[in-house]
């Protein structure tokens, strides 16, 4: 019997007229398990199996962070330049103008102030989605502005850091960005605010090099990969083999660069925690 014979089969749905199932119902973690995708959002975007932190963007960590996502973002027009005309396998300003439309971002980095626990925080958080994270003049600016905006008003200022590096597509313009967050995060702690950094996968490069490890406390989600260069530079550079769990917010922590690690469901709660303890407030339940 031919197994072909599709209508004489009852099989009446001609190949071209099937449908796919929607992308984005389902996601698979990198450890084989597979959860539904309104599921994995109302887990605070953790693999509720393995545990795994899924990378995800300012959007979500507004909603986590902020009080029922309410909140008012800052320097939301600044949008990158090409001053050096840069152009490797594309113009960098196409590059820009394609992360743009990818995206719905004007850039890497995108800065709020809201209430969270009652109470004022300024958040600059990363968006890796936006040419790999990556750390140009306007990620420094609006970071820079938001800490100037933690002064004026004495709010503290929390750094979400998710990042390649330094965008060298604007050369030493993006190497700048080190100094200038840096010199500002200094202000900060004359004056006595909160700083809080958090280091999410991955925070390496310039980022690393500067506010990612500037914090009042450094705190990070777990298996974060944390580094200045990635393992495969350094083990090239080395020509040694580099230990298990090298780099990983695990293996930073028990070598003294983090304060501790925090579980993406926990993190509202133990970041005004700390907030309420150096700042002598009853604390916020």
């Amino acid at each position: 019997m031919a197994w072909f014979k599709r209508k004489e089969k009852g099989i009446q749905t001609k190949t071209e007229e099937k449908k796919d199932t929607p992308k984005g119902l389902w996601y698979k973690s990198p450890t084989g398990k597979i959860v539904e995708a309104e599921e994995l959002a109302k887990n605070f975007y953790v693999s509720p199996e393995d545990d795994y932190h899924v990378r995800i963007g300012s959007n979500e960590y507004f909603s986590i962070l902020f009080d029922d996502n309410k909140f008012k973002e800052l320097d939301a027009n600044l949008i990158s330049k090409d001053p050096l005309k840069f152009e490797d396998t594309k113009k960098y300003s196409d590059r820009l103008k394609q992360a743009q439309e990818k995206t719905g971002l004007k850039d890497a980095v995108r800065t709020a102030v809201g209430k969270s626990k009652g109470k004022k925080l300024v958040i600059a958080c990363m968006d890796f989605a936006f040419i790999g994270g990556s750390m140009g003049s306007v990620v420094g600016e609006k970071i820079a502005r938001a800490i100037d905006y933690s002064l004026k008003n004495k709010i503290p200022f929390m750094m979400i850091s998710k990042s390649g590096g330094a965008r060298m597509m604007e050369a030493a313009l993006s190497l700048m960005q080190l100094a200038k967050t840096s010199a500002k995060l200094a202000q900060l702690a004359e004056a006595k605010i909160p700083y809080i950094s958090l280091c999410t996968d991955p925070t390496t490069g310039g980022t690393t090099a500067s506010y990612a490890m500037l914090g009042d406390i450094n705190i990070a989600e777990p298996g974060a990969l944390i580094g200045f260069a990635g393992p495969r530079v350094v083990k090239e550079a080395t020509g040694k083999d580099l230990p298990d769990g090298f780099q990983t917010a695990e293996f930073v922590l028990e070598h003294g660069f983090l304060d501790f690690i925090i579980h993406r469901r926990d993190l509202k709660d133990r970041v005004n925690l700390y907030i309420d303890l150096v700042t002598n407030q009853p604390y916020r339940a």
